[in-house]
C-alpha cells in the first residue's frame, strides 16, 4: 500500500523528524502517535488500513499501539529470520510483527506467516483457541525501577484491566517488576552503541551517499555517549545477556506478567521533538519508555493491549508479557480479554 513514516532509525518513541514532520495521533492530532512504528499505527487506527508492518527493538510496536488504542504484538525471538542490521547486532533485540485493531487479526497474521516461515527455537503460535486452557496466575506489576513515576490515569486503566482478568477467573497478584538493578543503564548504553554503529558504518549498511554530518541530534547524542563510554562498553553487554538467560526463570510460579505499557499519558507532539537538546531527549523518553525494553533483551512475547481510556479520552495500553515459546498462551488470553471487553474504535 505504501510507505509509513516513523523517527530517524526508530531510536525513540515519538514519530517527529527534523524540519517539522511529524505523524500526529488521529483520536487527537496534538498528541504523539507513538513511535517507531508510528506511522503504522496512525494509519491502521484511523480505518485507512486494517492492518499494518510494524516493528520493535525496545516497544516501537507495543507503544504506538498503547497510544492510538491498537493491539501490538512483539513475537518471541526465533519466530521470524533477522534482517542484515539485527543479525550484526551482539544482542538481537529487533521483532517483526503488525499492528491491528483486534486480537484475531494479529493471531490470523501470525500463523498465517509461520505458514511458509517456520520459527526456529520456539515452538509455532498455530491455532489460537478463544480462551487459555486453563486459568492463569498473573503478576500485577505497577511500577517500574527502570523509569519514571506510573501516573494516575495509566494506573486507573492497569487497576481496572486487572480486576477484570480477576472476573474472568485468573488470580492476579501484585508484584515486584522483574528488572534487574542497572537494567536502564545498561539499555541506554547499549542504544548508544547502536547509535553508534549507525553513524560509522552508515555507508556499509543504507548507501554509498550516507552522510552522518546530516543525523538528527538524538542519533548524534547516542553515538557520542557510546563513545564517550567505550570502555564500558562490555560490562553492560555482559549484563544484558545474563539478563535474557535469567528472563524465563524470574516468572517463578507466574504464568503472565500485565503493567503498563509506557509511564504516563500521552504526550502532545513536540515532547520528543527530533530537534530537542540530547540529554533533554533522552530523560524524556527513557521515563516514559520504561516498561518494554526489557522483553526485547530476553527475546520474549508480549503485547499492548487498548483496555481503556485517560479522563481526556485518549487510549491506554496494558502490557501483556510471557515466557519465551509462550506466544499462543499470550493471544489466548488476549482474545478472552477482548471478547469480553471489546476495544473501543476511533469512530465509535
Amino acid at each position: 500500500m505504501g510507505i509509513t513514516a516513523m523517527p530517524p532509525f526508530g531510536w525513540t518513541a515519538a514519530t517527529e523528524r527534523q524540519g517539522g514532520l511529524v505523524t500526529r495521533n488521529p483520536w487527537n492530532t496534538g498528541r504523539t502517535s507513538g513511535g517507531s512504528s508510528g506511522g503504522s499505527a496512525a494509519l491502521v487506527a484511523a480505518g485507512a488500513l486494517p492492518i499494518a508492518h510494524a516493528n520493535d527493538g525496545g516497544g516501537s510496536i507495543r507503544i504506538p499501539a498503547a497510544v492510538t488504542g491498537l493491539v501490538g504484538f512483539k513475537p518471541s525471538r526465533g519466530r521470524h529470520t533477522d534482517e542484515k542490521f539485527s543479525r550484526g547486532m551482539p544482542i538481537p533485540i529487533v521483532s517483526q510483527s503488525v499492528v491491528s485493531r483486534s486480537v484475531r487479526d494479529t493471531a490470523t497474521f501470525l500463523t498465517a506467516f509461520e505458514a511458509s516461515h517456520l520459527p526456529v527455537g520456539v515452538p509455532p503460535v498455530g491455532p489460537v483457541a478463544p480462551v487459555p486452557a486453563r486459568r492463569l496466575r498473573i503478576g500485577l506489576v505497577e511500577q517500574s525501577p527502570a523509569g519514571g513515576a506510573t501516573d494516575a490515569a495509566t494506573l486507573a486503566v492497569l487497576r481496572e484491566t486487572a480486576g477484570r482478568l480477576a472476573e474472568l477467573g485468573h488470580e492476579v497478584v501484585p508484584t515486584e517488576a522483574p528488572v534487574p538493578t542497572g537494567f536502564r543503564d545498561d539499555f541506554i548504553a547499549y542504544w548508544g552503541l547502536l547509535a553508534l554503529s549507525t553513524s560509522s558504518s552508515g555507508r556499509r549498511l543504507f548507501d554509498p551517499d550516507f552522510d552522518p554530518a546530516e543525523l538528527d541530534p538524538f542519533t548524534v547524542g547516542l553515538a557520542r555517549m557510546a563513545r564517550r563510554n567505550i570502555a564500558s562498553l562490555p560490562l553492560h553487554l555482559l549484563r544484558l545477556a545474563r539478563t535474557r538467560r535469567q528472563f524465563d526463570a524470574r516468572f517463578g510460579d507466574l504464568d503472565v506478567y500485565i503493567n503498563p505499557v509506557v509511564a504516563h499519558e500521552t504526550p502532545e507532539v513536540g515532547y520528543l521533538d527530533a530537534d530537542l537538546p540530547f540529554e533533554t531527549h533522552l530523560e524524556r523518553v527513557s521515563n516514559w519508555v520504561t516498561f518494554t525494553p526489557l522483553q526485547n533483551i530476553a527475546g520474549s512475547p508480549a503485547v499492548s493491549l487498548p483496555t481503556g481510556h485517560a479522563p481526556d479520552g485518549m487510549p491506554v495500553g496494558v502490557h501483556f508479557s510471557a515466557r519465551r515459546g509462550q506466544d499462543r498462551l499470550l493471544l489466548e488470553l488476549a482474545s478472552e480479554y477482548e471478547a469480553a471487553h471489546p476495544f473501543a474504535r476511533i469512530w465509535e
